[in-house]
């Protein structure tokens, strides 16, 4: 049995994430396009976050399994970008451990909210970010920068219908 642990990724985590990513993708065969579940985030971009640490793995026996990664769109806001964990790794809290690392840093650094989206109908999209606290965002209170992220996967071929907008408060001490 792996040992699971929640860290800031290191250097060496960054080339072995878009095998984690393509591999999470394959859970979302006919919910989104081919096209889609074959993209993964640049090194570069990777590289970025790294360096803004903005970007959290889940190892197991300190290989990364899974993957967290945020941007900061807004002043009060970060969203997040990506979580991805390896189907053989699946179901044993490490999506719901990312997310909460995200959460935890996230407060302690002043933001006032999380941000993210993600599908209305895959149960396990919306649902469970629902469980951690995360609500549907009125329409008429998505956010511009928001928008344009909602926009973007419509245009890469994601069915805005089927995305929902979502945002977790973040507990101020």
């Amino acid at each position: 049995m792996a040992e699971y642990t929640i860290a800031l990724a290191r250097p060496t985590d960054l080339p072995l994430l878009a095998a984690v990513e393509l591999a999470a993708a394959t859970l979302l065969v006919g919910h989104a396009p081919d096209a889609v579940l074959a993209e993964t985030t640049s090194l570069e971009d990777l590289q970025a976050a790294h360096r803004q640490r903005h970007l959290w793995v889940a190892l197991a026996d300190d290989r990364p399994v899974g993957f967290a990664h945020v941007l900061a769109l807004e002043p009060m806001s970060i969203h997040l970008e990506e979580v991805d964990v390896h189907p053989d790794h699946g179901r044993r809290g490490l999506g719901r451990g990312l997310v909460e690392a995200v959460c935890v840093w996230a407060t302690t650094a002043g933001y006032r909210f999380v941000t993210l989206t993600t599908f209305r109908d895959v149960r396990w999209n919306m649902p469970f970010y629902a469980a951690l606290g995360f609500e549907v965002i009125p329409s008429n209170e998505v956010s511009s920068a928001l928008r344009l992220v909602l926009q973007d996967e419509t245009r890469r071929g994601l069915d805005p219908v089927r995305r929902v907008a979502m945002r977790r408060s973040c507990a101020t001490a």
